[in-house]
Formats: C-alpha cells, structure tokens, sequence
C-alpha cells in the first residue's frame, strides 16, 4: 500500500523560504512520477514541481522555476520541495502525489503535470496523493 505524507508547511513572510517534505512508502516499482501539487482557494490544484524516479527528470511550473527545487534521495524518500523568495501567490495547500500507469510514462505524465495538466484531470491522473500541507505566505 503505497502512503505519502507531507509535513513542513506553515507560515512564512513574504520573501522567505519553506520545505516541504512527503515521506514516500509501499512503492513496488521504481518507474514513476512523484510530483508536487497546490491548490489555492477557488483555484484547480496545479503541479509546480514533478521528478520522474527512472532517469531523474524534473519539471517545474514556469511561475516557479527559480525559485522551488525538488529533491530526493537515493531511496527515493522523503521527497523534498525547497520553496524561496516566496510570494503571496504561493500560498495554497500542497500535495504530494504519485503515479505512473505504464512503464515509461513518468516523464510524460512529470511533463503534463507543470504544463498542461490541472484540476480534476491532474487528481485523475496520479493514483496517490498525501492528505496536504498548507503554506501561508504573508505580508
């Protein structure tokens, strides 16, 4: 049974720093995507940051790029999201998720994730996601 749980968030000033961390287990396969996710009050839940565990790619929404770097081990766990020079528009609760149906296709589905990819189309595509963090950002 695959379990992914975030911790780290909180409140920071506008300007400062964060990390967020998802503790990773029950993974049988080491072909998948784990992502970053947000979602802000009103707004679709978007990814701002993915890894492909096969070969390492990382992907960062353009807002982000930068500033967020994701980052893991060589057990794959905990996933790490350094956040800097955090803004008011980051504040949302973020989600750690997992997936990847078919052999190969954790650098599409990293790609879709900071591009095209939102909302419910996003939370149908990743089969596991942590239960969230929110990140508060004042001014």
């Amino acid at each position: 049974q695959v379990q992914l749980v975030e911790s780290g968030g909180g409140l920071v000033q506008i300007g400062g720093s964060l990390k967020l961390s998802c503790a990773a287990s029950g993974f049988t396969s080491d072909d998948y995507a784990i992502a970053w996710f947000r979602q802000a009050p009103g707004k679709e839940r978007e990814g701002v940051a993915c890894m492909s565990t096969r070969d390492g790619s990382i992907y960062y929404l353009d807002s982000v790029k930068g500033r967020f770097t994701i980052s893991t081990n060589i057990a794959k766990t905990p996933v790490y999201l350094q956040m800097e020079n955090l803004k008011s528009e980051d504040a949302a609760v973020y989600y750690c998720a997992a997936g990847a149906r078919a052999p190969r296709e954790a650098r599409g589905l990293c790609m879709r994730s900071t591009t095209t990819l939102s909302g419910a189309r996003a939370i149908q595509s990743y089969d596991y996601w942590g239960q969230g963090t929110q990140v508060t950002v004042s001014s």
